[in-house]
């Protein structure tokens, strides 16, 4: 029951990744991830694909290895993020939901370029 359980959380997170690739503020690199852990837990078969996919597989298995990010993938995150930010301001109906929000994209900009990047 448990494993079914992941292997839906997988198909959905990897659902949600690729979407993200085409939606600008939903992030792509979480849910990959998350799809990876979840499918570790569910299926061999997606989990070997994740890793060895030529888009998704380096940042699967760098995350998986060391817990690291590249810094590349930083960089886009954090643009994105203060993209975002800019975005909130111009739209937000009050300046707080704009200040909320990015906030939270500034606190997990820092815990994301405080990650180590990958030693090869």
């Amino acid at each position: 029951m448990l494993q079914g359980f992941y292997f839906i959380l997988a198909l959905l997170a990897l659902a949600l990744g690729i979407i993200g690739i085409f939606v600008p503020g939903l992030p792509t690199t979480p849910f990959i991830l998350l799809a990876a852990w979840a499918a570790a837990r569910s299926s061999k078969r997606l989990h070997r694909y994740l890793a060895e996919h030529r888009v998704f597989g380096p940042m699967v298995r760098d995350w998986q290895r060391e817990g690291a990010v590249s810094r590349k993938a930083k960089r886009a995150a954090i643009l994105t993020m203060a993209l975002c930010a800019v975005i909130f301001f111009l739209t937000a109906p009050k300046w707080w939901m704009a200040a909320l929000g990015s906030s939270i994209m500034a606190v997990v900009g820092i815990w994301l370029w405080r990650r180590p990047e990958p030693a090869s």
